[in-house]
């Protein structure tokens, strides 16, 4: 299978990622069929080879010398650093070698640059951040003035563009640090400590280390065959102590039959071998300007989405398809807010026993500790689950509205510098808790599947103005309490206009039409 993908006028190529799990494995040299715990055992000792040499480098360079070296893009000479990470490590001369008396290809040593030149890379913005507070520390950090925000926003790259809460919670961190050593941080290294490596297998490696190829089955189902080089032994002391293994990895009817086959990420879990596989199609290409019909959607705290689709006329009117709908998730998220209760109370409850431990190694509860750590890990992982499977089930529930309604385009509210406070304790946490980031995330990722955009609006001021005259809005509690001041329910005041509806409702159409009007104005970010 070639590893180049055809365009035709009009595409653009899309790249996504499925979880998969290597269950068997084939040793070519013996014909030796691999158990699930035999090919993880070997797997394992692969992945600590690798993660072995990729920590060892993360704290030789985890400075930020390193860093600003390593993200600057040149190299001493002047000459640009390659864009693999692996590569730049090398003109760098920041080199490792595997432990004495151990034998592994030199794709095992690049597979250890490249995770060690892609944390240490990571790394780079953070430190920026955190550079930027330190050196316009304010005199009151937990209030900045006018002067103080301004010159923190001139420092940091991006600044002006970058949410007032991210600069919040950096000066929490540093407050954090200071009240606990008596001093300022010197950098984000010294702040959050070197960079962990993770344990896992990069797919940075050529034909010589892993292979990958379509290879459907007899009856047609999709499967693809992957071969790579394992160690038989965790001390290889020669190149013979490699032999080559393959697996068979079911692929999901999502991908295409002309997709491209990138190398998948390895690692282990619960001890078997999962795998993050990439893969590269043709999709109709998204376009910036020129839209008719678009996809309002609005947020909400009670109901996650509010959306509805509008069309720009000619004349320059527009106008709502329909009365929009909405996505409502309340019993997700009512556990949502069970397992953040919880998350909290064994927090709490660890922090409690870890002060009447102290220091002291054999104290009776220390064992319940370690017990209520394990824990907090399974209810974090829980949490963490519940947003993912949230977040998936409120975009592929977007962009469905956007193709019945035959929008091209998707506007949604850019909540990034929103900040829960002023509400009381329990609201503020529900705010603060909500998965908008991650649910653009994912929209942007269905969205591109057909071909639609995804932009994010100025969401100053959407639920206050009337969306058919923009008069300021009358709140009410409900359509029959008229008088009874509350959020939910809008009422336009101007006799000429009298619209009202739910707010939320409104929102969306101020969203779609602010979107529709500026659509020349809009811009493509490229992290995204």
């Amino acid at each position: 299978m070639g590893r180049k993908l055809q365009l035709a006028a009009g595409q653009t190529s899309r790249t996504a990622c499925v979880r998969g799990m290597l269950r068997t494995g084939v040793d070519e040299s013996t014909g030796e069929l691999l158990s699930a715990a035999e090919l993880s055992e070997r797997v394992g000792w692969c992945v600590d080879l690798v993660s072995g040499m990729a920590g060892a480098l993360t704290v030789e360079h985890g400075n930020a010398v390193a860093a600003d070296v390593l993200a600057s893009g040149v190299d001493a000479d002047g000459r640009k650093l390659p864009p693999n990470a692996w590569m730049a490590m090398r003109r760098l001369g920041w080199s490792v070698r595997p432990p004495t008396g151990l034998k592994v290809n030199d794709r095992i040593v690049r597979m250890a640059q490249e995770q060690a030149g892609r944390t240490l890379r990571s790394v780079k913005w953070r430190a920026d951040v955190v550079a930027g507070v330190l050196a316009t520390w304010p005199e009151d950090p937990a209030r900045r003035t006018a002067g103080e925000w301004d010159a923190v926003r001139d420092t940091l790259p991006g600044g002006r563009y970058l949410p007032s809460s991210v600069i919040k919670s950096r000066t929490r961190q540093v407050i954090a640090f200071a009240r606990k050593h008596g001093r300022l941080p010197a950098d984000v290294f010294e702040l959050e400590g070197v960079p962990r490596v993770a344990r896992m297998l990069l797919s940075a490696c050529y034909s010589q280390q892993a292979t990958i190829e379509r290879a459907d089955d007899l009856a047609g189902r999709g499967r693809a065959l992957l071969r790579l080089q394992l160690p038989i032994r965790p001390d290889p002391r020669s190149y013979g102590d490699w032999t080559w293994v393959a697996c068979s990895i079911k692929l999901p009817p999502t991908i295409p039959a002309s997709a491209v086959l990138h190398l998948p990420t390895l690692w282990i879990h619960a001890g078997r071998v999962r795998a993050e596989l990439a893969y590269s199609h043709a999709v109709p290409k998204a376009v910036r300007a020129g839209h008719r019909v678009a996809l309002g959607v609005d947020w909400g705290l009670n109901t996650l989405l509010s959306a509805g689709a509008v069309r720009l006329h000619d004349d320059g009117k527009i106008t709502a398809l329909g009365s929009g709908a909405q996505f409502r998730a309340a019993g997700v998220l009512a556990k949502q807010h069970r397992l953040r209760r919880l998350s909290e109370h064994l927090h709490a409850k660890a922090d409690h026993y870890q002060r009447l431990i102290g220091a002291k190694e054999r104290h009776p509860l220390a064992a319940k500790r370690v017990i209520l750590a394990e824990e907090i890990r399974h209810v974090s992982a829980r949490r963490s689950h519940l947003n993912t499977a949230l977040a998936q089930a409120a975009a592929r529930w977007s962009v469905d509205q956007a193709i019945a309604a035959g929008a091209s385009v998707i506007y949604v509210e850019d909540l990034r510098s929103m900040e829960a406070k002023g509400m009381g304790r329990s609201m503020n946490t529900r705010l603060s808790q909500q998965v908008r980031g991650r649910i653009v995330e994912q929209l942007r990722h269905l969205a591109a599947e057909v071909g639609i955009a995804v932009v994010t609006v100025p969401a100053r001021n959407t639920s206050k103005h009337c969306p058919r005259c923009l008069t300021p809005l009358r709140h009410r509690k409900a359509p029959n309490q008229p008088t009874v001041p509350g959020w939910k329910w809008a009422i336009c005041p101007d006799p000429a206009c009298q619209w009202q509806g739910d707010r939320d409702q409104g929102a969306w159409r101020r969203i779609a039409a602010r979107g529709l009007t500026n659509q020349t104005t809009t811009f493509t970010d490229r992290a995204a």
